[in-house]
């Protein structure tokens, strides 16, 4: 559908305003031109807009005005991981709070050192694979990100990496626009976790780009909470070669208005790719994932499982599609979307696709909103169990698909014991059990 002369020249309007807003440090001939390649890109399809196909659920007006002071609340999720740890406050790196630069295993730098060399292997990413052929849907969030972000991580796996590295974003509460961008190269046969947390700023956008070898392995879990006042996009493209296996599971609790976006290509034949996420949203916030999968090679397998726990009239948006390219044949893709409604005003937008152009594929799709089952409900009730605890039982029954997602149980662990804490006032799943069976002895 055309978009009108008037509404095509705002858009293209408020992108030039958001590029003179993020003017970033000089670079290195090949950074400059593939961040001149990305302004090129938000121009031609400008910033975006209600009337967006992609963008019609959520209204993307707080992720572009400008910034205001926010609260720095947000929770450390991995506290006590043996990880190597980056933070970035603000958008900035800090030295102070992080770990050193290294890993065995890994390659890492800070992505402003890479953009100012000459030579560097993030070169062969860095725009490349957030600027490739995505199907027809557009990203400008993300092409601003590449055009004008300055700081994040470099990462090149060249073996397997001792321990995760984890990538904390903390913010101080200024009205700060945060563009941090990551960017991960995993080499043939290689293997590396990453774990990802917190809000850049008082808005952020990031962007991740993965870049998988053959026969590599790469496992990335987020959390993002608790905070009220989040404003996040989060952009995280994939480009997957032959035999590797590619997982990401993110936790969202609360938060204003929060994007995550998801851009998968399997490029390779046997390649895996696995998209989930647990999100639990109370009051006047929206949630969105969007996903976009496209399988270009045989006999690749792609899961998006997507489960949202809305109460007092929250909102929570999910877009899955799955491509499947001519010749790709036995492709089999699976997706699931589905919303657990605590109180009656909750709303879930679901919008699953399914585009085949090969014939011996095995894809699927679902979606389902209800409530918490009343007979389960009572049942832990007449046990002794308390309403917010028997919640949070059946809340966790009900995250418990995109939880088996993560391929690390301890960090599975950790995962419900945030949403037990985060979502449940800090009764555990298993204290409320114990509570209950000394009621009932």
């Amino acid at each position: 559908m055309a978009v009108p002369a008037k509404m095509a020249a705002a858009k293209q309007e408020l992108a030039e305003e958001l590029l003179a807003r993020h003017v970033p440090a000089p670079a290195s001939a090949w950074a400059d031109a593939a961040r001149a390649e990305a302004a090129a890109r938000l121009r031609a399809m400008g910033a975006p807009g209600r009337r967006d196909e992609y963008w019609k659920y959520t209204n993307p007006t707080k992720l572009t005005a400008l910034a205001e002071a926010a609260s720095a609340l947000e929770s450390d999720a991995f506290n006590g991981v043996d990880a190597a740890r980056f933070v970035f406050v603000d958008g900035v790196f800090r030295a102070d709070l992080s770990d050193a630069l290294e890993v065995e295993g890994l390659e890492i730098s800070l992505l402003s050192d890479a953009l100012s060399a000459d030579i560097h292997w993030a070169s062969s990413v860095f725009g490349v694979i957030e600027g490739g052929e995505h199907g027809r849907t557009p990203r400008p969030l993300a092409a601003l990100n590449t055009a004008t972000a300055w700081e994040g991580v470099c990462i090149r796996a060249v073996g397997e990496a001792a321990r995760p590295v984890l990538i904390d974003q903390r913010r101080t509460g200024a009205a700060v626009e945060a563009m941090i961008h990551h960017v991960i190269r995993v080499e043939p046969g290689a293997k590396v976790t990453v774990l990802e947390q917190g809000a850049a700023g008082a808005r952020a956008n990031t962007c991740m780009e993965v870049d998988l070898g053959e026969g590599a392995g790469f496992n990335h879990v987020r959390a993002q909470g608790p905070a009220n006042d989040r404003l996040t996009n989060a952009s995280v493209f994939a480009r997957l070669e032959k035999d590797c296996a590619y997982k990401s599971f993110t936790l969202s609790v609360q938060g204003e208005l929060t994007r995550n976006e998801h851009v998968i290509r399997l490029n390779g034949d046997d390649a895996l790719a696995h998209v989930a996420g647990a999100c639990l949203i109370d009051g006047d916030v929206v949630h969105d994932d969007t996903v976009f999968v496209t399988h270009d090679a045989v006999n690749c397998e792609s899961r998006q499982v997507y489960k949202k726990v809305l109460k007092n009239g929250a909102r929570g948006v999910f877009q899955g599609k799955i491509h499947v390219i001519e010749d790709a044949q036995k492709t089999d893709g699976y997706q699931i979307s589905q919303a657990l409604l605590l109180t009656e005003d909750g709303e879930f937008d679901s919008k699953p696709e399914l585009e085949i152009y090969a014939d011996d594929v095995a894809c699927s799709h679902g979606s389902t909103v209800g409530a918490a089952d009343e007979t389960a409900l009572f049942y832990l009730r007449s046990r002794g169990v308390p309403l917010e605890a028997a919640q949070g039982m059946i809340v966790l029954a009900f995250l418990a698909e995109a939880l088996e997602e993560i391929e690390d149980e301890a960090l599975a662990d950790i995962m419900r014991d945030r949403i037990a804490h985060w979502a449940l006032g800090g009764v555990g799943v298993d204290e409320a059990l114990v509570e209950a069976l000394e009621a009932e002895a």
